[in-house]
């Protein structure tokens, strides 16, 4: 029986690698995936103190029946932490799905250092979701009001699988907000 040849060895692999070798597979893998074109969401939700809200790409529906979507926060992150709290075993938050009309917007909701929601969105047109308590923007392809079901820790990140309470609003018509290589495109698709 003959030996199989091996494979060559993956430039990024899952292992406790030194510390100089994890961060340039980091980086390696950061340029790889810069490429990768991912809608833009906005999700918002309000605190015991203020509101809060940061952009994610990190988006992914999960199911139809029941209605359960996935989202993915850097794990030490403000947004993050609230809904990691103990004290909110059901934290409720809304993912605004972003037109291509809300560059301007996203920019602000991911800036370092950025205010409260609640001021970023004063001169906005905004709702407070019903079911979420959360400040929704109006002008989106769709917000949906979710409850969290499940906080899963992923490396530098933390998924939230959520269960979708209700839908705030769909468009009628819109194009979507786009990231792809670091920048938000507001081409129309067709």
């Amino acid at each position: 029986m003959s030996e199989q040849p091996r494979p060559p060895e993956p430039k990024f692999a899952v292992s406790a690698a030194p510390a100089t070798e994890t961060a340039n597979a980091s980086e390696d893998l950061r340029d790889a995936l810069d490429g990768w074109a991912s809608g833009v969401t906005l999700v918002t939700l309000a605190d015991e103190r203020d509101d809060v809200g940061t952009t994610v790409s990190a988006f992914c529906p999960v199911s139809l029946d029941p209605p359960i979507v996935m989202i993915s926060l850097i794990g030490d992150s403000y947004p993050a932490e609230v809904l990691s709290r103990p004290s909110l075993p059901a934290a409720r938050f809304a993912v605004t799905i972003l037109s291509s009309s809300q560059k301007l917007l996203a920019g602000k909701f991911s800036v370092a250092g950025r205010p409260s929601a609640r001021l970023i969105l004063e001169d906005e047109p905004h709702t407070r979701g019903a079911s979420s308590g959360a400040l929704i923007p109006s002008g989106g392809l769709a917000a949906l009001e979710c409850s969290v079901a499940r906080r899963i820790p992923a490396g530098d990140h933390m998924l939230v699988i959520s269960n979708v309470e209700s839908i705030a609003y769909i468009a009628e018509s819109g194009d979507p907000l786009i990231r792809a290589r670091g920048r938000y495109s507001a081409r129309p698709l067709g």
